[in-house]
């Protein structure tokens, strides 16, 4: 699995010396505190926005790749990740390839980094940029199982807009798939 790309924000506990404790006593100088300050580790708002949007984005992906094989138009897996006119575009593409007798072996490769958020200070829109390589994923014929692609595939440019939708999850509403060659 590729790495998430967010940084991650660490917030520890430092101990300096200092007579405050965790607890908001004062110890006198020179004595040790009975109450420990735990690291802790935790994401930002906007890096947790980022890792939540980028596998959403991977999961999308994994979903399209998986109906792909049998180009199950219907899957209902399709709307995990993808809302709207991203749902609409795989749908039509996977029908499109079920009527021509089409389906899909392999699996591309994605190296996905998030391009912007909006708002900066807690998102709801998340832009990722992605080069993605299909040469390893192609169309065959179901029915004879023979190459239909006429072209190897190559790398694309996938542009996509994941959004946080009123349960709090983070759904793929657009991309766009670029042509071969394009990163």
């Amino acid at each position: 699995m590729l790495g998430l790309g967010a940084t991650l924000a660490i917030l520890a506990a430092c101990s300096s010396g200092t007579n405050t404790p965790s607890s908001g006593t004062t110890q006198p100088t020179g004595q040790a505190s009975t109450t420990s300050v735990p690291s802790t580790t935790a994401l930002s708002v906007v890096d947790k926005a980022k890792q939540d949007a980028l596998a959403s984005y991977r999961g999308m992906w994994q979903d399209f790749v998986a109906a792909g094989t049998t180009s199950d138009w219907q899957s209902p897996k399709l709307g995990r990740y993808a809302t709207g006119i991203a749902l609409t575009n795989m749908s039509r593409a996977l029908y499109a390839d079920h009527y021509n007798g089409l389906v899909t072996k392999g699996e591309p490769t994605y190296e996905p980094s998030v391009s912007s958020v909006e708002p900066p200070d807690n998102p709801n829109k998340i832009v990722i940029t992605d080069c993605s390589d299909d040469s390893r994923w192609l169309k065959y014929k179901a029915d004879t199982g023979q190459l239909a692609n006429d072209t190897p595939g190559g790398r694309h440019l996938i542009n996509a807009i994941v959004q946080k939708q009123a349960d709090g999850s983070w759904k793929v509403s657009e991309y766009g798939v670029h042509e071969a060659g394009t990163c």
